[in-house]
């Protein structure tokens, strides 16, 4: 049977797949960079985020993070073990993306974080306590609904090739650029330029493993003046350059 809990350490190694079970990532030390959904935003402490099962989704730490890992068995296990907090488990665990902990959350995934969580009774228990504890959870929003983002990223996606700027993104939402700061920073914890490069990024590595394309167009398809230019930046989003990631993807299709 899979741990409920796990202790994890991420590295600059970058993970790309989905499983038929939900997940909670919450950050204890570093910062985890990760993609659900197609929203970008980063696991740092105090912060976590929800992977619906059979949602896609990618993850790595350039600089190393550690993270407390719930691995939800199923929807039954919910029902059994949440009792009138399952509804609203299964409304958390149904929606992708990042949320906030508050003090007292953090608190109890810190005290789960350094108790033994390979006891399958504590992972059990302090897994069910945490759930129940999330229930009150709310996704950042601010003004009632939140950020466009699939708006932002056809936007991103149509446009990768040119200069873009934040101002792009704020006309969509109809805020300001430093609105718009804000609430990047509150519901992604990451900045609208960051989100931007990250979708670039994401886009060229997609490209990179099926595709034929060379190296320089898929730098100037993701708005990279130069391929080294490109190369470093993904070296630092991924850890591993642009060749690297073709050859990998090459070795796992033959």
């Amino acid at each position: 049977m899979r741990p409920i809990l796990t202790l994890r350490q991420y590295t600059h190694d970058q993970i790309v797949h989905s499983h038929d079970h939900a997940q909670l990532v919450f950050g204890l030390s570093g910062a985890l960079d990760f993609e659900v959904d197609g929203h970008g935003s980063q696991v740092v402490e105090q912060r976590f985020v929800v992977v619906p099962s059979g949602f896609h989704h990618a993850c790595g730490s350039p600089n190393g993070s550690r993270c407390l890992v719930l691995d939800v068995p199923s929807d039954k296990w919910v029902t059994q073990n949440l009792g009138e907090h399952a509804d609203a488990s299964r409304r958390l665990l149904d929606h992708a993306g990042p949320l906030p902990l508050d003090a007292g959350q953090h608190q109890l995934v810190n005290w789960l974080a350094n108790s033994p969580v390979s006891d399958p009774v504590i992972a059990q228990q302090g897994a069910v306590l945490l759930l129940a504890s999330l229930n009150r959870s709310e996704p950042e929003v601010i003004g009632g609904r939140r950020l466009p983002y699939a708006e932002f990223n056809a936007h991103i996606d149509q446009n990768a090739a040119y200069p873009l700027q934040v101002a792009d993104l704020a006309r969509l939402s109809g805020l300001s650029t430093a609105r718009l700061h804000a609430r990047f920073i509150a519901e992604c914890g990451q900045t609208p330029m960051d989100y931007i490069r990250s979708r670039r990024l994401h886009m060229a590595v997609r490209l990179l493993r099926t595709s034929a394309l060379p190296i320089g167009e898929i730098a100037v398809r993701a708005g990279y003046s130069s391929q080294s230019a490109f190369s470093a930046a993904v070296l630092r989003e991924f850890g591993t350059p642009p060749g690297k990631l073709r050859r990998e993807a090459g070795d796992k299709t033959r």
